[in-house]
């Protein structure tokens, strides 16, 4: 019977053998993305977006906003008809506690292909919303470029590493 167990160690090796097999090494396929096509609202959490948010924005967070520098920028697509008849631009914005208890005010100015818009002033926390009406004459071409800025903002090293001045969920352009 001693004489039987080598062999029978020796069958189980061999029905064991093909599980030790090298696995075939995983295979990665390209996959073309879709040209991005500018659009008229641009949520910050949407990785389509990256595209139009020209500077001053910071990596997405909890896939929902993004943190802006003091001076931000996007491109937006100009909606239909807002050539002739004007449009309405709405950024949906955050300033948390850490901002209004270190600056107490800040204002946000903005300007649409070099025409300024009324700048507005902020001294609470919380969710605000910077909208304004556009003349249709800073709208006659397919995409606009929106820069804003903040008068105050923590500086880089202030709180973080980062500069800070809002959180912004999304900016978006309508017709009038």
């Amino acid at each position: 019977m001693l004489r039987a167990v080598p062999a029978l160690v020796a069958i189980g090796l061999i029905l064991l053998a093909p599980g030790c097999r090298r696995r075939k090494a995983a295979q990665v396929e390209t996959v073309e993305e879709e040209s991005t096509e500018l659009v008229s609202l641009v949520h910050t959490s949407d990785p389509r977006a990256a595209v139009q948010l020209l500077k001053g924005f910071h990596e997405v967070e909890q896939n929902a906003w993004r943190w802006t520098k003091s001076q931000f920028s996007v491109t937006l697509k100009t909606p239909p008809d807002a050539k002739t008849r004007g449009a309405t631009l709405e950024l949906r914005m955050t300033l948390p506690d850490p901002v209004i208890s270190h600056v107490k005010t800040t204002t946000l100015s903005a300007t649409v292909n070099g025409t300024a818009l009324k700048p507005e002033t902020y001294s609470t926390t919380g969710e605000h919303i910077y909208t304004r009406a556009i003349p249709a004459t800073a709208l006659q071409s397919e995409a606009v470029t929106l820069e804003f800025s903040f008068d105050k903002y923590l500086a880089a090293g202030q709180v973080e590493l980062r500069e800070l001045a809002a959180i912004v969920s999304s900016v978006g352009l309508q017709t009038q």
